[in-house]
């Protein structure tokens, strides 16, 4: 995947089709639907578009972010109060329908979709090549179609479940939530069936079925499937092929990259020529010399005071003004002018080609620690507590480091207690990584811990986030809005 060629197939074969009838001849060395899909490399090529996507702004970098973290109550805007303010009444709870970030997320999830149809209607049809190939790539075209649409539910609820890549009727209108997570779940099952458990060389970072298993495991617990979401999860732990890096920290360093730890990862790459990187990191990055960052997506103060006293993970995941930057090159200088200014060092990368634009540093959509949290909170609630205390004590051990004085084990059996420790733990454990907004909304909590910090915060309205205007404009009413906005 570090090789992978980025082709922007989606956008080339729309608008070829377009112009089918307008254009008699086809332009020579130009894609189109009725040229492309006809070899094997051709079949691979258009699921590495689907990849590609991920990489991409409107997908996994500043609108992302925003309705993700800086949303919840572990992140802050950051940088100046007017430096990109549609993220600010985003923390604020003050957007509206016209809001920047969820047309933005709304475009670069549909995109992948598209091009996830794209590669599971057409691969079929290429005419000669390896059988086996050709049902890995659809599965992994299944497996990210559902992951796009996985995020889409979780933000925006009823949403148009699309699966057909160049659909007669442009007026479509939202499928009940239940309709759009059964094909979330048959998608990734299907993907389970027939993808590889691993991978080498430069296929490493494509979809396995360890991976189909563990996502459809947090669809489950999403869902409140709890004896399903224990089922999946301990199917894919007990597989063995998974473990924790000894070090919290190196989770998040280029050498940390698709480790054992690592379940699915968005690949990034900073070549010289550019093309394969990403704006993930450069938007989180320190703000001014030496690092040439944002500076958003800081780390809040209700987050500091989650940690307990002495765990390694804060330190790990907040870098602040003073301190030496990870890789040892400089000191984080601050800007006189923010308040409270810090970093998420998760997204560091060290010094790169092509500048912090190209950012090198992988996204970590699923690492191992998740899942094994995933099957505390499920095993808790189907009355297995102390199964749970093993996997949730697995976290803790590992984020210690040896030091048996700090993040004792948590020995309680009640329920109510136990899942209040795991919430928790997923929280410290997990911060800044994108998972804390679907936590709060799944667990019925968003109200609960975001009125007392953000008082515009509306129970019934915020849970979701509106759908675009411009979409709804677009679909001449055929798609409604969420409640009270």
């Amino acid at each position: 995947m570090k090789s992978i060629i980025y082709i922007a197939l989606a956008a080339v074969v729309l608008v070829a089709a377009s112009c089918n009838e307008v254009l008699d001849r086809t332009p020579q060395g130009e894609y189109t639907l009725n040229n492309f899909f006809k070899t094997e490399e051709q079949a691979v090529q258009s699921v590495n578009a689907v990849y590609n996507q991920l990489r991409q702004w409107q997908t996994h970098v500043f609108a992302f972010i925003g309705m993700t973290d800086i949303v919840s109550d572990d992140a802050d805007k950051g940088s100046f109060t007017a430096d990109g303010f549609f993220l600010q009444e985003v923390d604020d709870f003050t957007f509206t329908a016209t809001n920047t970030a969820p047309s933005t997320v709304w475009g670069g999830y549909y995109t992948g979709v598209f091009r996830s149809n794209l590669a599971v209607s057409r691969i079929p049809e290429v005419p000669t090549m390896d059988e086996t190939l050709r049902a890995r790539l659809i599965g992994e075209a299944k497996f990210l179609r559902a992951y796009y649409y996985f995020n889409l539910v979780r933000w925006f609820g009823d949403v148009p479940l699309i699966l057909d890549p160049f659909p007669t009727d442009f007026e479509i209108s939202r499928s009940p939530r239940d309709e759009v997570y059964a094909q979330i779940e048959a998608d990734l099952r299907a993907a389970a069936d027939v993808l590889p458990a691993t991978y080498s060389g430069a296929d490493v970072g494509r979809a396995t079925s360890g991976a189909a298993k563990a996502m459809l495991a947090k669809v489950a617990l999403t869902r409140k499937n709890y004896q399903m979401a224990a089922d999946l999860s301990l199917e894919v732990i007990n597989s063995g092929r998974y473990s924790l890096l000894p070090s919290y920290a190196q989770v998040f360093t280029l050498e940390g990259e698709n480790s054992s730890e690592s379940i699915f990862e968005v690949q990034a790459a900073a070549f010289e020529i550019g093309g394969g990187g990403s704006q993930y990191n450069e938007v989180q990055g320190v703000r001014g010399v030496p690092n040439l960052g944002w500076g958003f997506n800081k780390p809040s103060d209700n987050l500091v005071q989650a940690f307990e006293s002495g765990d390694p993970r804060r330190d790990a995941t907040i870098l602040y003004v003073g301190e030496v930057l990870p890789d040892g090159s400089a000191i984080v200088v601050g800007d006189d002018n923010i308040v409270g200014e810090r970093f998420n060092q998760k997204a560091f990368v060290p010094k790169h080609p092509g500048g912090n634009g190209n950012g090198p540093g992988n996204v970590r959509v699923f690492r191992y620690a998740d899942l094994l949290l995933i099957a505390a909170e499920a095993l808790n609630e189907i009355g297995q507590p102390e199964q749970a205390l093993v996997y949730l004590n697995q976290v803790r051990e590992r984020a210690r480091g040896g030091n048996d004085n700090v993040l004792p084990d948590v020995t309680t059996t009640d329920k109510n207690a136990l899942r209040t420790a795991i919430l928790k733990e997923r929280r410290v454990e997990l911060a800044l990584e994108q998972h804390r907004w679907f936590d709060l909304v799944r667990t019925d909590r968003a109200a609960e811990v975001m009125q007392p910090l953000r008082p515009n915060f509306t129970p019934g309205k915020n849970e979701l986030f509106p759908i675009p205007q411009t979409e709804i404009d677009l679909s001449q009413g055929a798609l409604t809005q969420n409640p009270n906005y």
